[in-house]
Protein backbone atom coordinates (compact mmCIF):
# COMPACT_ATOMS: atom_id res chain seq x y z
CA UNK A 1 0.00 0.00 0.00
CA UNK A 2 1.27 3.46 -0.90
CA UNK A 3 1.89 5.84 1.97
CA UNK A 4 -0.34 8.57 0.52
CA UNK A 5 -2.95 9.47 -2.05
CA UNK A 6 -1.59 12.59 -3.72
CA UNK A 7 -4.11 15.15 -4.96
CA UNK A 8 -3.26 18.66 -6.18
CA UNK A 9 0.20 18.28 -4.62
CA UNK A 10 -1.19 17.43 -1.17
CA UNK A 11 -0.78 14.03 0.55
CA UNK A 12 -3.84 12.32 2.05
CA UNK A 13 -3.94 8.95 3.83
CA UNK A 14 -4.02 6.26 1.14
CA UNK A 15 -6.54 4.13 3.03
CA UNK A 16 -10.11 5.25 2.36
CA UNK A 17 -9.27 8.50 0.55
CA UNK A 18 -9.13 7.69 -3.19
CA UNK A 19 -8.18 10.31 -5.77
CA UNK A 20 -11.53 9.85 -7.56
CA UNK A 21 -13.45 10.81 -4.41
CA UNK A 22 -11.27 13.90 -3.92
CA UNK A 23 -11.94 14.91 -7.54
CA UNK A 24 -15.69 14.40 -7.05
CA UNK A 25 -15.74 16.48 -3.85
CA UNK A 26 -13.78 19.27 -5.50
CA UNK A 27 -15.64 19.33 -8.83
CA UNK A 28 -19.07 17.68 -8.52
CA UNK A 29 -20.36 17.77 -4.94
CA UNK A 30 -23.12 20.32 -4.34
CA UNK A 31 -23.34 21.92 -0.92
CA UNK A 32 -26.90 22.71 0.13
CA UNK A 33 -27.99 25.97 1.77
CA UNK A 34 -28.91 24.29 5.06
CA UNK A 35 -25.74 22.17 5.39
CA UNK A 36 -23.35 22.45 8.33
CA UNK A 37 -19.72 21.67 7.58
CA UNK A 38 -17.05 21.04 10.22
CA UNK A 39 -13.59 21.81 8.79
CA UNK A 40 -10.40 21.10 10.70
CA UNK A 41 -6.76 20.30 10.23
CA UNK A 42 -6.03 16.71 11.38
CA UNK A 43 -5.68 16.22 15.14
CA UNK A 44 -7.42 19.50 16.00
CA UNK A 45 -10.15 17.89 18.10
CA UNK A 46 -12.45 17.08 15.21
CA UNK A 47 -14.30 14.22 16.90
CA UNK A 48 -14.90 16.33 20.01
CA UNK A 49 -16.33 19.05 17.78
CA UNK A 50 -18.65 16.55 16.06
CA UNK A 51 -19.90 15.30 19.43
CA UNK A 52 -20.51 18.85 20.71
CA UNK A 53 -22.38 19.91 17.57
CA UNK A 54 -24.49 16.73 17.61
CA UNK A 55 -25.46 17.41 21.23
CA UNK A 56 -26.29 21.03 20.41
CA UNK A 57 -28.48 19.88 17.52
CA UNK A 58 -30.40 17.54 19.84
CA UNK A 59 -30.58 20.10 22.67
CA UNK A 60 -28.37 17.90 24.84
CA UNK A 61 -30.28 14.65 24.32
CA UNK A 62 -27.58 11.95 23.95
CA UNK A 63 -29.84 9.31 22.31
CA UNK A 64 -28.73 10.18 18.77
CA UNK A 65 -25.01 10.29 19.67
CA UNK A 66 -25.28 7.02 21.58
CA UNK A 67 -27.22 5.17 18.88
CA UNK A 68 -25.40 6.18 15.67
CA UNK A 69 -21.64 6.03 15.00
CA UNK A 70 -19.90 9.36 14.51
CA UNK A 71 -19.10 8.61 10.83
CA UNK A 72 -22.84 8.19 10.11
CA UNK A 73 -23.85 11.37 11.97
CA UNK A 74 -21.17 13.51 10.32
CA UNK A 75 -19.56 11.67 7.39
CA UNK A 76 -16.08 12.64 6.20
CA UNK A 77 -16.72 14.03 2.74
CA UNK A 78 -13.25 13.18 1.37
CA UNK A 79 -13.47 9.48 2.26
CA UNK A 80 -15.00 6.97 -0.10
CA UNK A 81 -17.47 5.79 2.58
CA UNK A 82 -18.41 9.31 3.74
CA UNK A 83 -18.87 10.66 0.23
CA UNK A 84 -21.11 7.70 -0.64
CA UNK A 85 -23.24 8.29 2.48
CA UNK A 86 -23.60 12.00 1.71
CA UNK A 87 -24.60 11.67 -1.94
CA UNK A 88 -27.27 9.09 -1.02
CA UNK A 89 -28.55 10.94 2.07
CA UNK A 90 -31.28 13.53 1.94
CA UNK A 91 -30.15 16.83 3.48
CA UNK A 92 -29.59 18.89 5.44
CA UNK A 93 -26.16 17.42 5.99
CA UNK A 94 -23.76 17.60 8.89
CA UNK A 95 -20.40 16.71 7.39
CA UNK A 96 -16.77 16.72 8.45
CA UNK A 97 -13.62 17.36 6.46
CA UNK A 98 -9.88 17.92 6.64
CA UNK A 99 -9.80 19.37 3.13
CA UNK A 100 -8.05 22.70 2.68
CA UNK A 101 -10.57 25.36 1.62
CA UNK A 102 -9.21 25.60 -1.93
CA UNK A 103 -10.01 21.90 -2.49
CA UNK A 104 -13.51 22.02 -1.08
CA UNK A 105 -16.52 21.99 -3.37
CA UNK A 106 -16.80 25.32 -5.20
CA UNK A 107 -20.55 25.28 -4.47
CA UNK A 108 -19.74 26.06 -0.82
CA UNK A 109 -18.69 29.60 -1.73
CA UNK A 110 -22.01 30.46 -3.39
CA UNK A 111 -24.20 28.79 -0.76
CA UNK A 112 -25.46 29.92 2.61
CA UNK A 113 -24.20 26.74 4.26
CA UNK A 114 -22.67 27.17 7.70
CA UNK A 115 -19.02 26.29 8.32
CA UNK A 116 -17.36 25.77 11.68
CA UNK A 117 -13.59 25.90 11.33
CA UNK A 118 -11.64 24.61 14.33
CA UNK A 119 -8.08 25.86 14.79
CA UNK A 120 -5.78 24.34 17.43
CA UNK A 121 -2.11 23.49 17.98
CA UNK A 122 -1.76 20.14 16.25
CA UNK A 123 1.98 19.42 16.13
CA UNK A 124 2.51 17.12 19.15
CA UNK A 125 -0.90 15.47 18.85
CA UNK A 126 -0.24 14.77 15.18
CA UNK A 127 3.21 13.33 15.88
CA UNK A 128 1.89 10.77 18.36
CA UNK A 129 -1.16 9.92 16.26
CA UNK A 130 0.72 9.38 12.97
CA UNK A 131 3.55 7.60 14.79
CA UNK A 132 1.07 4.97 15.99
CA UNK A 133 -1.09 4.84 12.88
CA UNK A 134 -1.08 2.53 9.88
CA UNK A 135 -2.74 5.24 7.76
CA UNK A 136 0.40 7.10 6.71
CA UNK A 137 4.19 7.13 6.79
CA UNK A 138 5.59 7.11 10.34
CA UNK A 139 8.02 9.80 11.42
CA UNK A 140 11.17 8.35 13.03
CA UNK A 141 11.44 11.23 15.53
CA UNK A 142 9.68 14.39 16.65
CA UNK A 143 12.38 16.37 14.85
CA UNK A 144 11.59 14.61 11.58
CA UNK A 145 7.88 15.25 12.08
CA UNK A 146 8.53 18.95 12.80
CA UNK A 147 10.49 19.18 9.51
CA UNK A 148 7.67 17.46 7.58
CA UNK A 149 5.09 19.65 9.26
CA UNK A 150 6.89 22.92 8.57
CA UNK A 151 7.49 21.95 4.94
CA UNK A 152 3.80 21.13 4.53
CA UNK A 153 4.45 17.42 3.99
CA UNK A 154 1.92 16.19 6.55
CA UNK A 155 -1.34 14.59 5.60
CA UNK A 156 -3.68 17.14 3.99
CA UNK A 157 -0.69 19.37 3.29
CA UNK A 158 0.56 22.54 4.92
CA UNK A 159 -1.62 23.52 7.87
CA UNK A 160 -1.30 27.22 7.01
CA UNK A 161 -2.87 26.55 3.60
CA UNK A 162 -6.07 25.68 5.45
CA UNK A 163 -6.33 29.41 6.23
CA UNK A 164 -7.41 32.18 3.91
CA UNK A 165 -4.74 34.81 3.25
CA UNK A 166 -6.41 37.14 5.77
CA UNK A 167 -6.52 34.39 8.42
CA UNK A 168 -2.85 33.51 7.81
CA UNK A 169 -1.85 37.18 8.15
CA UNK A 170 -3.89 37.52 11.37
CA UNK A 171 -2.28 34.33 12.72
CA UNK A 172 1.22 35.61 11.88
CA UNK A 173 0.50 38.92 13.64
CA UNK A 174 -0.79 37.26 16.82
CA UNK A 175 2.04 34.70 16.76
CA UNK A 176 4.70 37.41 16.45
CA UNK A 177 3.11 39.37 19.32
CA UNK A 178 2.95 36.29 21.59
CA UNK A 179 6.54 35.22 20.78
CA UNK A 180 8.08 38.70 21.02
CA UNK A 181 9.95 37.90 24.26
CA UNK A 182 11.77 34.83 22.95
CA UNK A 183 15.39 35.02 21.75
CA UNK A 184 15.88 35.54 17.98
CA UNK A 185 16.57 32.36 15.99
CA UNK A 186 14.85 30.14 18.53
CA UNK A 187 12.28 28.92 16.02
CA UNK A 188 13.14 26.77 13.00
CA UNK A 189 11.00 28.84 10.60
CA UNK A 190 12.72 32.17 11.29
Amino acid sequence: MSDYTWFEGIPFPAFGVPKETLQNVCNKFVVKEEDLILLTYPKSGTNWLVEIVCLIQTKGDPKWTQSLPIWDRSPWIETDIGYDILIKKKGPWLMTSHLPMHLFSKSLFSSKAKVIYLIRDVLVSGYYFWGNSILAKKPDSLGTYVEWFLKGNGTTGDWKNHFTVAQAEAFDKVFQEKMAGFPPGMFLWE
